[in-house]
């Protein structure tokens, strides 16, 4: 058998770990973009398939909730909604949350769950939790205008500050992509984790101005509070969609710096780690 001899023009790629705790290898994952929406795209038709319903799940979840929380915490519980009905108050928590719940869910668990593609080809990790952030927006999407026909109905008008509302998301994204940086590592080693989400997102909720204001919270507790992430992205949310009393932009500072932290934390925690995903899984 002949074998070709490497002419000048022959390129070999070699791959090597990372050298550095702060070499994220950013140029990789922007050289792979199209791997990226792929991965996105793919998730939305799996959630989906052979379901009848199809993507209307996206909008009939969120209905149910904020049925449910409408009638209890609403009418009986009659919790504060400032100068917006109630349900629409608690659709656009509910909503919120939705989209970050699971964007953390499938952040946390795509390693394993793509554990054979991990195995067999070379492409950067990030890539993973990165398209597990990007698939639900297109269930936000769906909901939200959902949203926008339950604040017509109510008579409840946007103003200018919907244009900020692109900024909103991706302060929630980089939340998302924070805990799936952190949890899907652990996830890989630790499979308690995936039975362990669904409890720490729940008690997540709660703990969230989402079926509340947060003026309810004692003024006391309120800084730490608002240590929780989520504090600040719902209460903006609120204010540029509903046009709610302008929020503590001190809390939203706080959850800011935050998910910041997070996110840097985790951006080198799991670029630590990635080297031994397929080893492991």
């Amino acid at each position: 058998m002949n074998t070709a001899a490497p002419t000048a023009n022959t390129r070999a790629t070699v791959i090597r770990p990372s050298s550095g705790w702060f070499d994220l290898d950013l140029r990789s994952v922007w050289q792979y973009r199209e791997l990226l929406f792929i991965l996105a795209w793919r998730d939305v038709q799996l959630r989906y398939k052979q379901a009848g319903l199809g993507i209307a799940w996206a909008i009939i979840q969120p209905l149910f909730a904020v049925a449910i929380f409408t009638v209890i915490f609403g009418r009986f519980a009659k919790f504060p909604s400032g100068n917006v009905p109630y349900s629409v108050f608690a659709f656009a928590g509910i909503l919120m949350f939705t989209y970050f719940s699971e964007a953390t869910r499938r952040a946390s668990a795509g390693l394993v769950t793509d554990a054979e593609l991990i195995r067999k080809i070379y492409f950067p990790r990030l890539i993973m939790p990165l398209g597990a952030v990007v698939s639900p927006l297109i269930d936000f999407g769906f909901a939200f205008v959902v949203f926008l026909g339950l604040m017509f109905w109510f008579g409840v008008a946007l103003t200018w500050k919907i244009l900020l509302l692109p900024f909103v998301l991706i302060i929630a994204m980089m939340l998302a992509l924070a805990m799936g940086l952190w949890l899907g590592p652990v996830n890989v080693r630790y499979r308690d984790v995936t039975h362990a989400i669904p409890f720490v997102l729940q008690v997540w909720m709660y703990a969230s101005p989402i079926i509340y204001p947060l003026s309810i919270v004692p003024e006391k507790w309120q800084a730490l509070y608002s240590l929780n992430p989520l504090v600040g992205i719902i209460e903006a949310f609120r204010w540029v969609t509903l046009d709610t009393p302008a929020p503590d932009f001190v809390s939203i500072g706080v959850s800011f710096v935050a998910i910041l932290v997070l996110l840097a934390g985790g951006l080198v925690y799991f670029r630590r780690r990635e080297r031994g995903f397929a080893d492991i899984i």
